[in-house]
């Protein structure tokens, strides 16, 4: 096997990629298929306790796939765009090293990008001036960070949402530390060179998505998501942490803010609107992937075993061939 190939697999969440995944490579019975093993690009499942909102993979289904990059970090801690890339090269060289495929697969198109195109060429972070611009966040509260950011980058002001304090604050970081505008470093549009990538899309009807993110929603709170919210609090975690941003946690926390902790039904519809409009972005953004190929499942498209069947032999031929699919 060619040690410079990895598998992307990107798709909205609830789409089904582990579930392809783990019936592809679980029974390693396919003639030809190398092992593999999962690099997540979830940029939530790297934290420790947040098990069920996550959808992080059970002990069983790592037993059958060996996942990487996940319960790296407590709810309270950084894990920025680019130790997931730094990380994920590292993970991907060992995997291959051991001769098996590397697949790095996930629903955070931020990571994904990144890890294929590079990160963009903006300073090193600044500790002093990153601990200031947290503090500022802190005390001040994000809407003078965007009145500081607009005065100054507007554009950027425009592009950040409302509720993304980690890019408000980076784009508050460079302003103050180079004088320029966030879009003066631009970001990479080739395809780094360090792998060959076969960039695959699993692709599914939007109502499709949508159904099966109420399913899951559904299964979660089921679980013990509720619970597993209490636990974390009970830890000491709250709105301010990183990882309790994440849909599945928030909409807990601000049902709280608003004195509505005990309403689930609420806050379960709040997740699932959540997730379908974060299912939309990555939809959008996945478009803007070159080169990526895509299996469409569900009605009208493929079985889940016609998938895996092309699947695998879209990863056979690009090793036969001994050439990247991805222009």
């Amino acid at each position: 096997m060619d040690s410079r190939f990895v598998l992307v697999l990107i798709g909205p969440t609830a789409s089904g990629k582990t579930d392809l995944l783990l019936e592809l490579f679980g029974s390693g019975a396919r003639p030809g298929l190398p092992m593999a093993e999962l690099v997540s690009a979830d940029s939530m499942q790297v934290y420790r306790g947040m098990d069920i909102g996550t959808a992080k993979p059970s002990a069983r289904e790592r037993g059958i796939l060996p996942h990487h990059l996940l319960d790296l970090r407590d709810p309270d801690e950084q894990y920025m765009v680019g130790d997931f890339v730094r990380l994920a090269d590292e993970a991907c060289a060992d995997i291959a090293a051991r001769g098996r495929l590397p697949i790095v697969a996930g629903g955070t198109g931020f990571y994904v990008r990144n890890f294929l195109f590079g990160l963009p060429s903006g300073p090193e972070a600044d500790p002093a001036i990153r601990a200031a611009v947290a503090r500022d966040l802190a005390e001040s509260g994000p809407e003078a960070l965007r009145a500081e950011l607009a005065a100054l980058d507007p554009a950027a002001a425009a592009r950040i949402k409302p509720r993304d304090h980690y890019r408000l604050c980076r784009a508050v970081e460079i302003q103050r530390q180079t004088g320029r505008p966030q879009g003066d470093f631009a970001p990479p549009t080739s395809l780094r060179s360090r792998w060959d990538f076969l960039v695959v899309e699993l692709a599914r009807p939007r109502a499709e998505v949508y159904a099966r993110i109420e399913g899951r929603v559904d299964a979660m709170m089921a679980r013990g998501l509720a619970e597993e919210v209490a636990a974390l609090r009970a830890a000491g975690y709250g709105p301010g942490d990183p990882g309790l941003k994440a849909i599945g946690y928030s909409e807990f926390l601000e049902a709280e803010a608003a004195g509505r902790a005990s309403d689930l039904g609420a806050i379960a519809e709040a997740i699932k609107l959540d997730t379908r409009r974060y299912a939309k972005r990555q939809l959008t953004f996945f478009r803007g992937i070159p080169g990526r190929l895509e299996l469409a499942l569900g009605s009208g498209g493929l079985s889940l075993a016609q998938a895996q069947d092309r699947l695998a032999q879209l990863i056979m031929t690009a090793f036969k061939k001994g050439q990247t699919p991805c222009p």
